[in-house]
């Protein structure tokens, strides 16, 4: 039996709480571990290179993309952001599941390149939380606030083309939903015996199910 790794994408909405329950599920998951991102803009105070990010003038990541060595990327706010391939290859081979706090432009990126990974969504219980969190947060004006709310709708939108939906009411609550989803994946049978994945052939042929012996049971 295979201990399979595998991309796990988690989307939603600012200040759906994202970071917290991402950090959450790998502090409860042994076997996986928090993407680290690529980006063009400049360190923060405390930022170390390789931990925090993987920093880059715009020229290198340029280059990046167009060889193909970024797994995902988007840019935001002028600065390019994005999980280098050798990065997220690296811990896959060594057994980890990496964890990718995402957007959604960046996750279906993610399941094209990598079938098997695990998309999941956050929703928070209702828009009129997610308004209350925004504006408890106090960083926005009222015409940005509005615009992360426009966002969040139309990333939900993109809810089909995602595996899972988890609502972020209470935390703990939504950890263990998020520990259970990504339990249950790793348990699956193809994933076990290093099958491609559903749809993907069947175990015609399989020992296990071959009953030549022409008796009945």
């Amino acid at each position: 039996m295979l201990e399979p790794s595998f991309p796990i994408v988690v989307s939603g909405p600012s200040g759906v709480g994202k970071t917290v329950l991402c950090r959450g599920l790998v502090s409860r998951v042994s076997w996986t571990r928090l993407s680290i991102s690529a980006t063009t803009r400049e360190p923060r105070p405390g930022e170390k290179e390789g931990e925090s990010y993987f920093f880059m003038d715009r020229k290198r990541f340029e280059a990046e993309i167009e060889a193909g060595r970024m797994a995902e990327w988007a840019e935001v706010h002028g600065h390019l952001y994005g999980t280098p391939r050798s990065f997220l290859e690296s811990e896959l081979g060594a057994g980890r599941s990496v964890v990718l706090n995402i957007d959604v432009q960046g996750g279906l990126q993610i399941r094209r390149a990598y079938p098997g990974a695990v998309l999941i969504f956050l929703l928070p219980p209702s828009w009129e939380v997610l308004e209350q969190r925004l504006r408890n947060r106090a960083t926005d004006r009222d015409d940005q606030l509005r615009r992360r709310l426009e966002r969040a709708r139309r990333e939900a939108a993109v809810l089909p083309e995602y595996d899972y939906v988890v609502v972020n009411g209470v935390l703990e609550a939504a950890v263990d939903e998020l520990v259970t989803i990504v339990s249950g994946e790793r348990a699956r049978v193809w994933r076990r015996l290093g099958h491609p994945g559903p749809g993907a052939g069947s175990l015609g042929g399989s020992p296990l199910l071959d009953d030549s012996s022409g008796e009945n049971p």
